[in-house]
């Protein structure tokens, strides 16, 4: 059950690259991108239409960002960044079930807060009564309390102009300067001030004492990794070819015959060749660490914020907490830790929103409006944050458009990303 790390230079599961050996002459769709947008996809036409696909990869493995393998030490770890699975919508929590076993995980995040002494405390994020009390010395014990509380200090702005007038405006001061200022220059680059008042619109400030990062009803996490439901969705199916280490662009000119091309791909970076400015996207740099501490664990939770200005780095991700590592790594004396910033240089993980990026962006999406066989597919197809439910339901759905009219065309209007989430 577990994926083992593949010897350098070799591609996972005996795959191979480039488009020159393929078994077949035509295929019915060449999904660029293997993963949730093209991987669901691809399996769904496969299963119910018996569409022949060709899914082509730039990167030597299959699962897109959602990748995970067990590392040197034995511990699994995600090589794009910690992915936690939560879910409102019931098809698609009846649909990743097909591919794996799961065990309940409800995620909870603690943060390394400057209290109003100066003094360093771990809290509940998002905010609740507990992380008041225990920064503020609020003395809140109901929700009546909480709002209560929040309000005395929550300055009245009828149409914020930027995100520090949205983000006081639901925080207060206080919370504000301890939790959300300096973490959002971190992720940004940019100070609330300087951002659109949307990119704070939806701060979560609790009422009551709930320290669950998310409140979906489905909240749990693949048995054997998340590689593992892309193995089981996409590998031995004969209506499936993989090529990875394939750049699309290098290949375009060579690809076999087919009805559609699927493009999961930054919609910019399709576009490239016209000319136009680039959308701009913040990414995501991680340091990894091992160590030995007492107790073998490096901190209190798989996930720590630290949104002050003292240290350079949003978070410190510990992969022994998650319950779906191999048994033997929780008697392991070691743990290892990855550091996270955030950059504007690497992979593409979260679209910038302003009005320049969203006015450019409307120019692509017209563009890809009339390619003729093109459908764009998938969050950096759509230049929006999407949670990987939201990834699956929008695949999911431009599949039934498929059916039922031949197109592949989103349904579900996803509300603009407004930063980085799980």
């Amino acid at each position: 059950a577990e994926l083992d790390m593949e010897p350098a230079g070799e591609l996972p599961y005996g795959l191979s690259s480039g488009v020159d050996d393929l078994p077949h002459a035509r295929y019915d769709l060449v999904v660029v991108g293997a993963g949730l947008s093209g991987g669901v996809i691809a399996e769904r036409a496969a299963a119910e239409l018996g569409m022949r696909s060709l899914i082509i990869d730039k990167r030597d493995h299959i699962g897109g960002n959602c990748y995970d393998f067990i590392d040197g030490h034995g511990f699994r770890v995600s090589k794009y960044g910690v992915h936690l699975f939560h879910t409102k919508h019931e098809r698609v929590w009846e649909y990743v079930q097909r591919f794996s076993e799961w065990m309940p995980y409800e995620h909870r995040v603690k943060g390394k807060c400057l209290d109003q002494n100066g003094e360093l405390k771990l809290v509940p994020i998002p905010p609740s009564q507990l992380t008041v009390n225990e920064l503020f010395e609020a003395n809140v014990s109901s929700e009546e309390e909480m709002e209560s509380w929040l309000s005395a200090r929550r300055p009245r702005i009828q149409n914020p102009r930027n995100g520090e007038e949205m983000a006081l405006s639901r925080s207060g001061p206080e919370l504000y300067e301890a939790i959300f200022k300096h973490y959002t220059k971190k992720q940004w680059d940019k100070y609330p001030a300087e951002l659109d008042a949307s990119v704070l619109a939806r701060i979560p400030v609790r009422l009551n004492t709930d320290d669950r990062y998310f409140t979906d009803p489905h909240q749990a996490l693949p048995a054997h990794g998340y590689t593992k439901i892309f193995e089981n969705m996409m590998l031995g199916n004969e209506l499936i070819d993989i090529r990875l280490n394939t750049d699309f662009f290098q290949v375009r000119d060579k690809l076999p015959e087919h009805s559609l091309l699927v493009f999961t791909g930054p919609i910019d970076a399709y576009y490239a060749s016209q000319g136009l400015p680039k959308l701009e996207y913040r990414s995501l740099r991680f340091e990894e660490e091992y160590h030995e501490p007492e107790g073998g664990y490096y901190q209190e939770a798989l996930q720590v914020n630290h949104p002050g200005p003292n240290v350079p780095y949003t978070r410190i991700v510990e992969y022994k907490h998650k319950p779906n590592q191999p048994k033997e790594v929780y008697e392991k004396p070691g743990t290892v830790i990855f550091k996270e910033y955030s950059t504007d240089i690497g992979e593409p993980y979260y679209p910038v929103p302003n009005p320049a990026n969203r006015e450019l962006y409307e120019k692509y999406r017209e563009m890809a409006e009339k390619e003729p066989g093109v459908a764009f597919v998938g969050r950096l197809a759509s230049y929006k944050y999407f949670n990987m439910d939201q990834a699956i339901l929008n695949a999911l759905e431009m599949y039934d458009s498929l059916k039922e009219t031949g197109k592949l065309e989103p349904k579900t209007a996803f509300p603009e990303a407004t930063g980085p989430k799980n």
